[in-house]
């Protein structure tokens, strides 16, 4: 039976042949989402085994969180653009779980991550979601809590305004724009609890921070952050 359904995805892949998502080329056999030379060049922060990192900083004096780690440096014109596009627009849902449970086995090598009780996504509006299919941070949630055996909250913190794209807004205006846009239901399953809220890529942090400052009105609760990627 195995040989049947290895010849048949060798005869789909003629007509359909499965790429890399970071630079296009046809993958092997035995690769999934990256060759084997993407994989083993991605840009890795290893900002979660640093005691302090940068990226502990960006939201110093603005809201309290305990650890901020970011998987892959992110640039205009790199591999990483390549690959967030890919996961965002191209429907390409499944590489978020994929690089989610990936980063999940490394933040377990980390102290910081290692008491955290569940994961929340950073949620989409519902008529973004919509339009797009899925939220890429959900999906991102599903990696990291298979890799991590913790549960994840896809119903918790909730995007109740749509607001305008952040691409060419300033921190400050970003920020103006996503203030009070997130509410919290459910919220008895997860007083006390040390939350990771993940999100695809950190910039100014803007919506990570209302999104925080949403989770820490319910008594006890701690966050931590964990994106796919960072600006570098």
């Amino acid at each position: 039976m195995n040989r049947i359904c290895r010849l048949f995805q060798n005869f789909i892949s003629i007509f359909y042949p499965r790429t890399c998502v970071a630079c296009g080329n046809a993958l092997l056999q035995n690769e999934s989402y990256f060759c084997l030379s993407c994989l083993m060049q991605l840009p890795e922060t290893n900002y979660h085994l640093q005691e302090s990192s940068p990226l502990d900083n960006i939201f110093a004096g603005r809201v309290p969180v305990e650890k901020v780690a970011s998987m892959l440096f992110y640039k205009k014109g790199n591999k990483v653009q390549q690959i967030l596009y890919a996961l965002k627009y191209n429907g390409n849902k499944e590489l978020g779980c994929y690089l989610g449970e990936m980063y999940g086995r490394q933040l377990l090598d980390s102290s910081f991550y290692q008491a955290v009780d569940c994961i929340i996504p950073v949620p989409l509006h519902s008529r973004k979601q919509k339009s797009r299919g899925y939220n890429q941070s959900e999906w991102i949630a599903k990696g990291l809590s298979k890799s991590m055996n913790i549960p994840y909250y896809a119903d918790i913190l909730v995007r109740k305004d749509f607001t305008e794209t952040q691409t060419r807004k300033n921190r400050i205006q970003r920020w103006e724009n996503v203030k009070d846009v997130f509410r919290t239901d459910h919220v008895d399953a997860i007083v006390g609890k040390h939350i990771l809220i993940c999100d695809d890529v950190l910039t100014t942090g803007a919506t990570l921070e209302a999104a925080i400052t949403q989770l820490l009105k319910v008594k006890g609760v701690k966050v931590s952050v964990a994106t796919l990627a960072c600006a570098n």
